[in-house]
């Protein structure tokens, strides 16, 4: 805690804080990052093991293959999520379950999940994007933001 939140603690709450952060366990830090590097480098061996089936036996090429791979890695995704799965290795991988189309995925699956005794409609169908909901918005602003740029260069004579 920075020294000026502990300037507005009384003595007491001071002796807890540092009570308490003397008794925390230390998180493994290298650990973690060693188990996000697997789980993340495992998720996209997935997705590049996809791609070489889509291509060698479905007549997709390096141009098209994009959109089945994806959408095969969300509908594991979403099943994983569904039967419990995907939440236990991401307990345990932590950040390494975040690759973008999966973990994506698996907020609006869950969120789903949690809300439908509300309904299809507003349960599921309202509370589902409301997690995904920013990501959505971030990434619409960032393509406009980056078509942008590139017109311009485009138009400056670049590329």
């Amino acid at each position: 805690m920075s020294n000026k939140k502990n300037k507005k603690l009384t003595p007491n709450q001071q002796k807890y804080q540092e009570l308490s952060t003397s008794i925390e366990p230390k998180r493994p830090v290298l650990l973690n990052c060693i188990r996000a590097f697997l789980v993340g480098g495992f998720i996209c061996a997935v997705g590049q093991g996809l791609e070489l089936i889509f291509i060698n036996y479905f007549n997709f090429n390096e141009n098209t293959v994009g959109s089945p791979t994806s959408a095969v890695l969300i509908i594991i995704s979403v099943f994983l999520t569904g039967f419990g799965v995907y939440d236990q290795i991401a307990q345990w991988a932590g950040a390494g379950t975040a690759v973008p189309i999966t973990g994506f995925a698996n907020s609006i699956a869950s969120a789903a999940i949690e809300h439908r005794s509300e309904g299809y409609v507003l349960g599921t169908g309202g509370n589902m994007f409301k997690i995904a909901g920013s990501v959505i918005a971030f990434g619409v602003f960032s393509a406009f933001v980056v078509s942008i740029i590139k017109i311009t260069i485009m138009w400056l004579g670049g590329m």
